[in-house]
């Protein structure tokens, strides 16, 4: 499939992900332009589209950005991952209907989860996050798949003014200072500066009920 191709039929999935209230309101074109956004912050941190890189879509739920990003990275492995069986059909039938079975993969599982796998912990190069969780959450979920190096880019609410990632808890995780990226929409981008400790993240649930920040 070309590249033309390819990006019609993911707009062709995202329109059925909105349809099934897997994806936002507002019409697909402004959902591919956040999740192009994505590419962007991971850029200015230094992430080159030719890379060979494992990325991680955490909460991917109708597929932004994991398939829009596909389309861009094309020698990148990435995994969408998605606690909700339905959600992770959902991407399962969309990965199938775009040909991207070779590079992309679902995980249907919650990220405490696959943060304790040794076969997922420490291996991504790049963790997105587009309305994941509060940053608490999103941060202690994304740390320990991540190897040391890697990059963290989660998507920021309009207006935001900064001070939702404070650098002390981050620095628990093994997470660098954040940087703010900002185009059309607003971006947190962190890197991984030392292996997650072994105690994070803790039991499913555990995060959200009691959050480092």
């Amino acid at each position: 499939m070309n590249a033309e191709d390819l990006a019609a039929a993911v707009d062709r999935m995202l329109e059925e992900a909105r349809a099934l209230g897997f994806l936002g309101p507002g019409p697909v074109e402004a959902h591919v332009a956040h999740a192009r956004g994505f590419a962007a912050a991971a850029a200015s941190a230094g992430v080159a589209v030719d890379e060979d890189l494992a990325v991680v879509d955490l909460g991917s739920g109708g597929g932004v950005p994991g398939l829009v990003l596909a389309t861009m990275w094309t020698n990148a492995d990435i995994a969408l991952m998605d606690a909700s069986a339905r959600r992770a059909e959902f991407l399962r039938r969309a990965v199938e209907a775009c040909h991207l079975e070779d590079r992309v993969s679902v995980w249907e599982q919650r990220a405490e989860e696959a943060g304790r796998d040794p076969q997922r912990r420490g291996q991504a190069d790049l963790v997105v996050a587009r309305g994941f969780g509060p940053p608490s959450v999103t941060a202690e979920c994304a740390a320990p798949l991540l190897r040391e190096g890697g990059r963290l880019v989660v998507s920021e609410p309009p207006g935001d003014l900064g001070g939702r990632w404070p650098e002390k808890p981050l620095g628990e995780l093994g997470l660098g200072s954040p940087s703010r990226f900002r185009d059309r929409f607003g971006f947190q981008v962190m890197m991984q500066c030392r292996p997650c400790p072994e105690r994070f993240p803790r039991r499913v649930g555990v995060p959200a009920k009691r959050p480092l920040f």
